[in-house]
C-alpha cells in the first residue's frame, strides 16, 4: 500500500502563490508517476500536472502552463506543486495521485485525501 498526504492548501488572493506538498510512504515501485489533479465544486476531477519519477519528465494541463510548476524531493519522497499567478478559477480541492506504471495519463491507483485551495478575487 501507498499513503499520500497532501498539505499546503489555503486561502489566497488572486495573483498570489501557494505551494502544495505531497509526501508518499509505504510500498515502493521501480518507476511511477506522481501527479496533481483538482476538482472544483460541481465539476469533474481534472488533471493538473504530473512528473515521471525515473526521468523527471513533467507534463502540465494547458490551463496551468507557465503558472504552476511540479517538482520533487527524492530524499523525502515528496512532490510539490508551486502555484503562481493564481486565479479564482483555480479554486478547487487538489489531490495528489500515484501511477504505479509511471504513465502520464495512467490509472493513478493511489490518491491522497485532498487539500482545499481557494482563490479570492
Amino acid at each position: 500500500q501507498v499513503q499520500l498526504v497532501e498539505s499546503g492548501g489555503g486561502l489566497v488572493q488572486a495573483g498570489g502563490s501557494l505551494r502544495l506538498s505531497c509526501a508518499a510512504s509505504g510500498r515502493t515501485f521501480n518507476s511511477y508517476s506522481m501527479a496533481w489533479f483538482r476538482q472544483a465544486p460541481g465539476k469533474e476531477r481534472k488533471f493538473v500536472a504530473t512528473m515521471q519519477w525515473s526521468s523527471g519528465s513533467t507534463y502540465y494541463a494547458d490551463s496551468v502552463k507557465g503558472r504552476f510548476t511540479i517538482s520533487r524531493d527524492n530524499a523525502k519522497n515528496t512532490v510539490y506543486l508551486q502555484m503562481n499567478s493564481l486565479k479564482p478559477e483555480d479554486t478547487a480541492v487538489y489531490y495528489c495521485a500515484l501511477d504505479v506504471q509511471g504513465l502520464v495519463y495512467g490509472s493513478y491507483e493511489y490518491w491522497g485525501q485532498g487539500t482545499q485551495v481557494t482563490v479570492s478575487s
